[in-house]
């Protein structure tokens, strides 16, 4: 018989007063309430209203009943969500903007925000109150709202949600956290546009009446510059925590209200720095799109299960869904009544050449090594399938893989992974970066990787490696003999064309920073040394968002090969 738990043997949690999300617009606020920090200037909630009922009046008169939203900044979310909802829209929270989900999306929606084709679109977000429509309460049991998995593999599933279930959850989050917050601000470096940033950042905040940042933060710095005199707390996910080191502010994270992070487990090693030189506890939140919140952490103990929540062997039980049971994914072992343990997901089982392969297991056998930090392995389908791994190395690492070369440290890997694993499901890709690409939700950026790995080598060049910096990437980079462009370039003496090395800059500047305007053009381009079959290149590239302009170096040991830097969207 599997051991059943639930969560009688609680920490005393708190009664709480919290405005409903389906009545939000209906009850009496305090017009001057703070509802939001929208590029330096503070939204109240009577703007929001106003703009609000402006949408609603918009939205009204259109023919869609299905809308995708995605928007940069929580603020917009916010006004579009509660405008569609009003209206009586279908409202499907697009995990991101790419071409690909947005042609996806807009087979079943019209595109709403901030999606790549619709430049500059218009929030309208100070409009004046002149609208004597009377908004009327909110049904918190109708599906209104569809959410999306962020599965590492496969299509992402949709999730049908309503008010209800995200009203359950923020009264058990307020009951547990909402004292120890009080007032305090939400910052963030995690999107709202996937459910644990939607709960926490808006939602929470709104029926909580707390004030939310609008801007989500590309890092700890900026968000604790934002955080100056300040009551706020920090919502993360363990890949920012991960990142912090003895340079961090840690002065300035000592002084918020408190860290929570979720979208993965976080190491014993960061949450020991983060408690001993941030003075933080950080609160981990376990739970996913399907099921929300299951349970939370601190310290690094086992999981608490939340109030009213029931686990049976793996089948959870809880108020925030609409059956009565549900299996989860994850292999759970339960301690006693209300805690458990994760052990890792079970459903990272691929099949390679028909042989049964566990990712996750490749994973640990890879971080095992002494030089490797961490590791990502995925299957790429071609003629056929192959395992492709993306290492992240340590400084150790690093020095081996610079001493050694690419080829003895590859062929060291696969002797320590051919003990416990078939020569077949062995990975043939590899790519050694000091980081994993990260999506807004603080997920592996599983597209990017594959774009990286997955190439077309008659266009574009081997990546080997990559490392991820503040504002800047360096790609190592190996010139195929086979590219096209070689052979009327010269037939004999083959070297690769400058505009081709245009090209690669935009193709992997966009692969990694979030260049929306158009190409305006080229300043300072220089062209110092011929590039040929087999070379290998650093390509450093550095945006500067604020002038829109790209900074580019290829370079070897040669020196530098050419660069430039290209403009956006105009001369700033």
């Amino acid at each position: 018989m599997p051991l059943n738990i639930s969560s009688e043997s609680k920490p005393k949690i708190m009664s709480v007063n919290l405005l409903l999300l389906s009545r939000f617009l209906t009850e009496e606020i305090s017009s001057d309430t703070v509802i939001s920090r929208h590029f330096g200037c503070d939204y109240s909630a009577h703007q929001f209203k106003s703009t609000v009922k402006f949408w609603v009046e918009k939205l009204q008169v259109q023919p869609f009943q299905n809308y995708a939203l995605f928007t940069n900044d929580a603020y917009p979310f916010a006004v579009l969500l509660f405008a569609l909802l009003h209206a009586n829209k279908q409202i499907w929270i697009a995990p991101d903007s790419l071409p690909a989900t947005a042609q996806n999306l807009s087979q079943h929606c019209e595109l709403l925000g901030d999606w790549q084709n619709h430049e500059n679109f218009n929030y309208n977000l100070d409009v004046a109150d002149n609208f004597t429509q009377t908004l009327s309460p909110l049904n918190p049991f109708e599906p209104q709202l569809v959410i999306f998995t962020s599965g590492s593999t496969g299509e992402p599933k949709q999730i049908p949600k309503c008010l209800n279930q995200f009203q359950l959850e923020i009264t058990t989050l307020e009951k547990y956290w909402g004292h120890k917050l009080n007032k305090a601000t939400a910052l963030a470096t995690i999107s709202h546009q996937h459910i644990y940033g939607l709960l926490f950042r808006v939602l929470w905040s709104l029926s909580a009446g707390r004030c939310f940042y609008s801007q989500m933060f590309k890092n700890p710095e900026s968000l604790l510059n934002a955080a100056q005199d300040k009551s706020a707390y920090w919502i993360a996910s363990p890949a920012h925590l991960k990142r912090l080191d003895s340079h961090s502010p840690w002065t300035e994270i000592a002084s918020l209200k408190t860290i929570f992070s979720s979208g993965g487990t976080l190491p014993k090693n960061a949450a020991q720095q983060i408690e001993q030189c941030g003075k933080q506890a950080v609160i981990e939140i376990y739970g996913s799109s399907e099921t929300g919140g299951i349970g939370w952490r601190q310290q690094n103990e086992c999981w608490q299960l939340f109030d009213g929540l029931t686990l049976n062997g793996l089948k959870l039980r809880s108020p925030y869904l609409n059956s009565d049971y549900v299996k989860l994914d994850d292999k759970i072992e339960l301690v006693d009544v209300g805690r458990f343990i994760l052990n890792g997901r079970a459903d990272r089982i691929v099949k390679v050449e028909e042989k049964r392969l566990s990712l996750t297991a490749l994973e640990q056998h890879l971080i095992a090594q002494q030089f490797i930090e961490n590791a990502h392995t995925f299957v790429i389908t071609k003629n056929r399938d192959i395992v492709a791994a993306v290492v992240v190395l340590n400084s150790h690492g690093f020095d081996t893989l610079k001493n050694r070369g690419r080829n003895q440290v590859i062929k060291q890997l696969r002797n320590k992974l051919e003990i416990g694993f078939e020569a077949v499901v062995l990975p043939r890709k590899w790519l050694f970066v000091n980081s994993l690409p990260l999506t807004n939700q603080g997920k592996i950026n599983q597209s990017m990787l594959k774009n990286l790995l997955d190439f077309d080598s008659e266009k574009f060049p081997q990546v080997l490696g990559f490392e991820i910096l503040q504002d800047e990437i360096k790609l190592n980079l190996k010139v195929p003999k086979n590219l096209r462009y070689f052979t009327n370039h010269f037939a004999n003496y083959p070297i690769l064309p400058g505009v081709v090395q245009l090209a690669w800059v935009e193709h992997f500047s966009k692969l990694f920073f979030a260049i929306d305007n158009a190409f305006s053009n080229m300043e300072v381009l220089k062209f110092v040394q011929k590039i040929q079959p087999n070379d290998e290149l650093t390509l450093t590239l550095n945006w500067k968002s604020e002038q829109k302009k790209l900074y580019f170096n290829f370079s070897s040991e040669l020196g530098t090969h050419s660069s430039g830097r290209i403009v956006y969207g105009g001369n700033q």
